[in-house]
């Protein structure tokens, strides 16, 4: 595929919008977040329902314009499940070619392998609570790199007992950064702290700051 052919490539679209990464290492930085439509699961907490459908065609030149015109140097592609569409792959190479510090919110249930090495890939493996955990796909674990980061969402002392044992067997720590978040409104955060003090794991705890600044509302 040429230059050209890239850059003509569409994508649907859900939302592109400015504001406070909130989760993973990069919590805190502004960032442009480009949320894609689409996502083959159905978390029991999503909160991110209305990138299931509809969206909007946007070509990935489009797609980088509107990013130029926002103006920051951090960019997070996200979704729904942004890899559910093969021309993401465009899209974050041409981001990385812009001299954009990009990143990938991906549930871990899709092949990362291919993903342009330049990309911070966020990889949120589905605890037994979300009732997504068997599309898990393990194989990612073996690509996670020292930029990469690996996250749990737990929403139960049963969901923090399995992250913990995965941790403890498979040794992601080794690899980059492992998180773990509660889901709001189900699992106590000072419940969480605790357990991972008591426990000793070599984890970051993080809650999601855009909620705790914004709470539900969208595009912020």
């Amino acid at each position: 595929m040429t230059a050209r052919d890239e850059a003509a490539a569409t994508l649907r679209v859900s939302e592109i919008f400015h504001s406070i990464q909130g989760e993973s290492t990069r919590a805190g930085l502004p960032t442009t977040f480009i949320r894609l439509t689409g996502c083959p699961l159905r978390c029991d907490w999503c909160d991110t329902e209305h990138a299931f459908t509809g969206g909007t065609s946007m070509t990935v030149a489009g797609i980088v314009a509107r990013v130029d015109a926002i103006g920051c140097p951090t960019v997070c592609v996200t979704g729904g499940e942004p890899l559910t569409q093969k021309t993401c792959l465009i899209l974050l190479g041409s981001l990385c070619d812009a001299g954009y510090s990009v990143s990938l919110e991906t549930s871990g249930a899709l092949d990362i392998a291919d993903v342009d090495p330049r990309v911070a890939r966020i990889v949120d493996l589905k605890a037994p609570d979300s009732g997504e955990s068997a599309k898990n796909l393990w194989s990612n674990l073996d690509h996670l790199a020292g930029h990469d980061e690996l996250k749990f969402v737990l929403a139960s002392e049963a969901d923090y007992d399995w992250a913990k044992s995965v941790v403890a067997t498979r040794r992601p720590e080794r690899r980059c950064p492992v998180l773990f978040s509660p889901v709001p409104g189900r699992l106590d955060p000072a419940a969480l702290a605790e357990w991972i003090l008591r426990d000793r794991l070599p984890v970051r705890f993080q809650l999601q700051l855009h909620k705790i600044l914004w709470g539900d509302e969208r595009g912020r």
